[in-house]
């Protein structure tokens, strides 16, 4: 298959916004494993602003626009020297792509970014997205990380999206806050769960429920399933890919 995996902030940084390495190391495994398996992986990455603001010892995550593309400028650089040296370890090539919305919106330019991405695929390369924070001014410029993987699997054609979040699947209500809340395995029609949506939670991150569901339009109309699932548990991508029932599975306009 051609999948895009998303990692949120949350998912590879500690709230201090200092990197989780455990976990990304094992995310960079599973993800080698997967490729080594014949499938084709493009990750999404967030997480720029977030690990600069550790490597810059800030204490919150900035507010004005010139400290977050500051953040960003050095957090990027952090971000993608952990993953050429995490990937190699297991003889995988990484590219760095980084997108405004302007590479999305303009069609001669979305185009030079598809026939690079498909290209970077058949040379076996592994394409590490991020939207260019440092020089995007509206939040910052696609809006999330979320839309952006969707806007990207759309344009890859790919046949699953994994989005990696603080929780793990869609729920009834927020399970941080009711003990009740329960979680919804499968989503055909997504009118039917638009009143779960939720805000912004992560002090390091921008998502919430609301975007990802926005992602799953996107990727759905397209014919992409897409998957909801928790990065604290890296190994799920293996059943994930099969196709067994983790998180929440939203299934792409064909299947429903």
């Amino acid at each position: 298959m051609k999948i895009v995996i998303k990692l949120g902030t949350s998912t590879l940084a500690y709230p201090n916004g200092c990197l989780n390495i455990k976990r990304t190391e094992e995310l960079c495994k599973v993800i080698s494993d997967l490729k080594n398996a014949g499938n084709e992986i493009i990750l999404v990455s967030s997480g720029a602003i977030g690990m600069g603001v550790g490597k810059l010892s800030l204490k919150e995550r900035p507010t004005d626009m010139p400290t977050k593309q500051a953040a960003a400028a050095v957090g990027q650089c952090e971000l993608m020297y952990t993953y050429d040296k995490l990937f190699s370890e297991y003889n995988h090539i990484v590219a760095q792509i980084l997108l405004t919305a302007e590479d999305v919106r303009h069609d001669e330019r979305h185009e030079h970014f598809t026939n690079t991405l498909n290209r970077l695929l058949a040379l076996g390369v592994l394409p590490i997205i991020n939207e260019n924070d440092t020089v995007s001014t509206e939040e910052m410029g696609i809006g999330d990380n979320d839309t952006l993987a969707a806007v990207v699997a759309v344009s890859a054609g790919a046949e699953l999206l994994i989005l990696l979040s603080d929780i793990d699947g869609l729920y009834t209500s927020d399970p941080h806050h009711d003990p009740d809340a329960e979680l919804i395995p499968v989503v055909g029609e997504l009118s039917e769960v638009m009143k779960y949506a939720g805000e912004p939670g992560s002090p390091l991150g921008t998502g919430g429920m609301k975007t990802k569901l926005h992602a799953a339009a996107l990727c759905t109309a397209a014919g992409c399933d897409m998957v909801i699932s928790n990065g604290a548990k890296p190994m799920l991508l293996y059943d994930i890919a099969e196709g067994k029932a983790v998180g929440t599975r939203f299934l792409a306009a064909g299947k429903r």
